[in-house]
């Protein structure tokens, strides 16, 4: 789930799919997502973000990622993320099919530079 803030100040949650981008100055997390969705205008005003990740079952377990995001609309990367993520989420097999459909113009590539990671595992032993 990713956190981000509206225009108004308001926080506002929304599932994202992603992949960990590891480069030179350490990892990141990477999405897209359109220009001209919530998610787009917000982080184009502000780039305060916060990815949580939680494993709903027991014994539970979650990682949240606070961070500052950047983006990119380069169709290089667009489209490669978009394809990484397809073979992430939806396999192998359906991975190109993914990366082309949002692969286009008007998506950005989001990137998450962690300022902050909390984390808890096993929860509820």
């Amino acid at each position: 789930m990713l956190g981000y803030l509206a225009a108004d100040g308001r926080p506002l949650v929304a599932p994202v799919w992603f992949v960990v981008d590891i480069g030179q100055d350490g990892a990141e997390l990477a999405f897209n997502t359109g220009r001209d969705t919530s998610k787009g205008r917000a982080l184009a005003r502000d780039p305060r973000v916060v990815i949580c990740v939680d494993d709903p079952h027991p014994p539970y377990s979650f990682v949240q990622v606070q961070g500052l995001a950047t983006v990119s609309e380069d169709a290089h990367e667009v489209r490669d993320i978009a394809t990484r993520t397809g073979r992430r989420y939806m396999g192998a097999a359906r991975a190109d099919e993914f990366g082309r459909r949002n692969g286009v113009p008007g998506e950005l590539v989001v990137r998450v530079r962690p300022t902050k990671v909390n984390a808890g595992f096993e929860i509820s032993n």
